[in-house]
């Protein structure tokens, strides 16, 4: 039975050749530029790629939630590091994981940096997240202030030990000019590091967004890398030029439910639930929530000509077709559909199919 007979409904598949093509070339890009990778698995939240991972010397990995790090404890990890600004709610559970599991967090104010001095139990390390610029989170790489605040609380505790400083440039998914702000990290993250680096000998800078990551030859000094996206790359990564269409490791496998020649479109059974809702909009204005491949035993294949779902709804999504489409699609087959954000998608989705038709774990879905 091949992979594409287990298929009855919404499905998303992972080509596992493209997935490892893609760590490779991440890992050695770390390498040529003296940096440690480590990547962030908000993207494909699996123990699975983990151990792919680990062939191309990965050995720290990023998370986005004490949940996700709970997931990945027990799988030998150096250490598992927290990528979003703590939640002192979870300190109980925090404590739980690091005596078992090397743990690092991110702070970003001196309340929570104060609450961790006074409670934790077991060292944790942490990371200051600096502003990179787009005001989501993070200090002021200027403030001074908070950061020796910071700093000086931690001094206080046994147990939270500084790491360094943490930077992600989520505006390069949207800007123009990626150079400019891969510059602007660099710079950032240098001064912290030559401010700090005497009484902080071993500190660390970790940058950690895929579009500079990818696109970026000279990483500027930065000790450590951190992407995330880069394992599976979406439509979003190819229209900046993080990658091609080629290097995207994931599809969503939609039925065929009705054809409308006149209209040109097709209906498939793939809606907001599946491929979630984000969006690309086309030249002439149109949305654009993900691009049709065409499927085979052996994967998936990009046609001459561009077939895109301009719509959905919660189950529902319908394809623009191209005339090549239409000529080979038939209702009860089966499509490929490139996804917008492959992180999100993958999060609807909860597990992945491979095509050699082997069920891989998702952390927020089953677990095989």
């Amino acid at each position: 039975m091949t992979y594409l007979q287990q298929i009855t409904s919404p499905t998303l598949l992972i080509d596992e050749k493209i997935c490892r093509e893609n760590l490779q070339r991440m890992a050695t890009k770390a390498k040529n530029n003296s940096m440690k990778l480590v990547p962030h698995f908000k993207t494909g939240q699996s123990k699975a790629i983990g151990k792919w991972a680990k062939d191309y010397n990965v050995s720290e990995i990023t998370v986005s939630s004490i949940k996700m790090a709970e997931y990945f404890c027990g799988d030998d990890w150096e250490t598992i590091h927290i990528a979003f600004p703590f939640n002192p709610l979870e300190i109980k559970k925090l404590n739980e994981l690091s005596q078992n599991q090397k743990i690092s967090v991110q702070l970003v104010n001196s309340e929570v940096a104060k609450m961790l001095a006074n409670q934790l139990r077991s060292p944790v390390g942490f990371f200051i997240e600096i502003d990179a610029g787009y005001g989501r989170t993070g200090v002021a790489v200027s403030d001074f202030g908070k950061i020796e605040e910071i700093l000086r609380i931690s001094q206080t505790s046994d147990y939270l030990q500084f790491r360094g400083f943490y930077i992600h440039a989520g505006h390069s998914y949207y800007a123009k000019d990626v150079a400019a702000i891969h510059e602007q990290n660099i710079a950032a993250l240098n001064m912290l590091k030559n401010k700090y680096c005497t009484e902080f000998p071993d500190l660390v800078t970790r940058s950690g967004d895929t579009p500079t990551c990818s696109m970026m030859e000279d990483l500027g000094g930065i000790d450590e890398m951190g992407p995330g996206n880069f394992v599976f790359y979406d439509l979003t990564q190819a229209g900046i030029g993080s990658c091609t269409k080629a290097d995207i490791a994931v599809a969503l496998a939609v039925p065929v439910v009705d054809i409308n020649p006149e209209k040109k479109t097709i209906l498939i059974h793939g809606g907001g639930v599946h491929l979630a809702k984000d969006v690309l909009i086309e030249p002439n204005g149109e949305k654009n929530f993900g691009e049709v491949v065409f499927l085979s035993d052996d994967g998936w294949e990009i046609p001459e000509s561009r077939s895109f779902v301009k719509s959905i709804s919660q189950e529902h999504g319908i394809i623009q077709a191209s005339e090549e489409l239409l000529q080979k699609a038939q209702v009860g087959d089966l499509l490929g559909i490139l996804p917008v954000h492959s992180c999100m998608t993958a999060d609807c989705m909860k597990a992945y199919l491979s095509l050699d038709g082997q069920w891989i774990d998702h952390t927020e879905g089953q677990r095989f």
